[in-house]
């Protein structure tokens, strides 16, 4: 008897315990729900799009946002919750703010560090978006993508996705080398509606097959079929001054890719590989060197060179380097073979998805594009592994100023939290990080801080970098293209 007492008394208290929590999780989930409607409502009534600490928020479902908060507050080793991103996003709703990108895990944060100053969520929220200046009046971008594969596909979701009210930039038009028979274009349609790397694209994807257009989420995109950029008249489709992404790496110079600026209705060209002759930019580092307004060619590099510049542009500033080596440990590309067979390029041809495959990569020069103070400091190689997405980047660096891992961490990490280079750079906190765990980051360099080697004397270091060659890269594609278009966007980061 004396013991089925004492097992009721131990129970009590943990069924008590147990349901206290469902009840708290209850409560986080519902106000995660509503935080999601005013995400939403923001975005779409005033183009003002929220993100927390760089992670997109738009389509994100509950689990996926809590999850977030997680990281959120171990990064910045605080507590933010949903209930203060909840009650922050409301004042956000309350102002009248231009079209914005607003970081609201950075806002949660100084918000906490200010403590009964925060109390007055409206107050706080004013003080901190008082510079925002109204729209500038800039005119919407059409966009045209040239040429439709990994990175072309991948720059439709995104545009598509957050096309809004349509103020900033505006897929209007994708050319191919196809006929445009139904066949190809319902090809087309698949292809964008479904991928084996990133998922189901969250939206409606319908061929019309009259107007020989992709109708996506209800906005009509027309599929133009084409094998000369110059001989194509844009203004047929009500597409005027747009910007050209190309995709096709067919035209790689500033004579090949200056025949996009001969068709009508197009005033800039934007290459989505390294040029040669034309501004190489990685966005965050360099975009600022050239003036949208006289510059009408654009380079957009690498995914490697932009994976690799924003780091080392850390390390340079703060420490200096004397040298060092690069080697990626790269995803396959549809320029490997499925199964071996003929290849101009040496190793290339044995079958991509079975061999690691050592090859060049000439990041390590174009990095001097970038940062023109490590010209000739850098030697690099690619290792090409069995994976469909998702690379690594081991940087082996002789510095000018010793240090410590825990300070190198901590310098990369204040970068990683403010500053020019925040979209940039993700600052990993997991000791379990793996290639696939990095694939859908928008940021094109994921620093794995657990992984940072610094010798004893301080002077010599190991970096290592993920990006996720195809997603990371695209959203840097999309940055530049902003800059570019010159589409106003107030942004708090």
């Amino acid at each position: 008897m004396l013991a089925t007492q004492l097992t009721t008394q131990l129970i009590m208290p943990l069924q008590q315990n147990y349901e206290q929590e469902l009840a708290i999780q209850t409560d986080r989930r519902r106000a995660t729900i509503e935080f999601i409607k005013i995400i939403g409502d923001l975005w779409y009534d005033k183009t003002i799009e929220l993100v927390l600490f760089r992670n997109q928020l738009i389509d994100r479902n509950v689990s996926e946002i809590l999850n977030l908060l997680e990281y959120a507050a171990a990064f910045v080793e605080k507590p933010i919750s949903i209930y203060d991103c909840l009650e922050i996003a409301k004042a956000i709703s309350n102002l009248e703010l231009p079209a914005s990108k607003l970081d609201i895990g950075k806002l949660a944060y100084e918000c906490l560090l200010e403590g009964n100053l925060c109390k007055d969520k409206l107050n706080f929220v004013k003080s901190k978006l008082g510079k925002a200046e109204k729209d500038s009046g800039n005119a919407p971008k059409d966009i045209v993508l040239y040429g439709f594969g990994r990175i072309g596909r991948l720059l439709a979701r995104e545009l598509m996705s957050k096309m809004g009210k349509g103020r900033q930039m505006r897929l209007r038009a994708i050319v191919t080398r196809d006929d445009n028979s139904p066949i190809f274009l319902e090809k087309r349609a698949a292809l964008l509606r479904n991928d084996s790397v990133h998922g189901d694209f969250l939206g409606s994807v319908i061929p019309d097959f009259e107007r020989q257009a992709l109708i996506i989420n209800g906005t009509t995109v027309y599929m133009i079929s084409a094998n000369n950029p110059e001989s194509i008249d844009y203004t047929k489709y009500g597409i005027h001054n747009a910007l050209v992404i190309d995709n096709t790496g067919a035209f790689r110079d500033d004579v090949t890719l200056g025949r996009h600026l001969k068709a009508k209705g197009i005033d800039k060209v934007l290459l989505t590989a390294p040029g040669k002759n034309v501004p190489n930019i990685v966005y965050g580092v360099n975009q600022t060197d050239y003036d949208p307004n006289t510059t009408h060619i654009y380079s957009a590099a690498s995914c490697t060179t932009n994976a690799i510049t924003p780091v080392l542009s850390v390390i340079e500033d703060n420490f200096g380097i004397n040298n060092g080596h690069l080697e990626t440990i790269h995803a396959y590309t549809n320029d490997q073979n499925l199964v071996d067979n003929f290849h101009k390029k040496y190793r290339r041809g044995r079958a991509a998805a079975l061999n690691m495959v050592i090859t060049e990569t000439g990041a390590g020069s174009a990095v001097a594009k970038a940062l023109p103070t490590l010209e000739g400091k850098l030697t690099s190689n690619a290792i090409r592994v069995p994976v469909p997405n998702g690379s690594l980047a081991i940087l082996n660096l002789h510095l000018k100023t010793k240090t410590t891992k825990e300070a190198l961490n901590a310098i990369m990490k204040k970068y990683a939290l403010e500053g020019n280079l925040v979209e940039q750079i993700k600052y990993s906190l997991s000791n379990e990080l793996v290639s696939s765990d990095i694939i859908g980051t928008s940021a094109p360099a994921i620093f794995d801080s657990h992984a940072t080697i610094v010798t004893p004397e301080g002077h010599d270091v190991v970096l290592y970098v993920w990006y996720d060659n195809e997603y990371g890269y695209s959203h840097q594609v999309m940055r530049l293209s902003r800059y570019i278009s010159q589409v106003s966007k107030f942004t708090y980061y």
